[in-house]
């Protein structure tokens, strides 16, 4: 094809795919949940209690470890990047070690 030749047309989305605006697998649904908790932890972050906002993260995550370990890798939707064993690896590494972190850092004074 030349620069000047117009590209070829894609087929219009069918209805049903325009108006659906949730997720399709309990995967989906899933990782909205884990969004959603670690925005929480987020936002007790931002008024001053730290620990308490990773540990509400960190179990952002292990939920998702354990998510994505229980589904097979069809219905675990964004939560399916990896090998399975690898993402739980990596989802429940990174929760435990958040909490441990969290726990383990003394309070400095101000």
């Amino acid at each position: 094809m030349s620069d000047l030749e117009p590209l070829p047309e894609e087929e219009p989305a069918s209805a049903e795919d325009r108006g659906r605006r949730y997720p399709s697998t309990i995967g989906g649904a899933s990782y909205l949940v884990v969004i959603a908790v670690t925005a929480i932890g987020f936002g007790i972050i931002t008024t001053g209690a730290w620990r308490q906002g990773i540990r509400w993260i960190a179990g952002a995550l292990l939920f998702a470890a354990v998510v994505r370990a229980v589904l097979p890798a069809r219905d675990a939707g964004m939560l399916a990047v990896r090998r399975r064993w690898w993402d739980c690896l990596l989802l429940a590494g990174v929760g435990v070690a958040l909490i441990l972190l969290a726990g383990s850092i003394p309070d400095q004074p101000l």
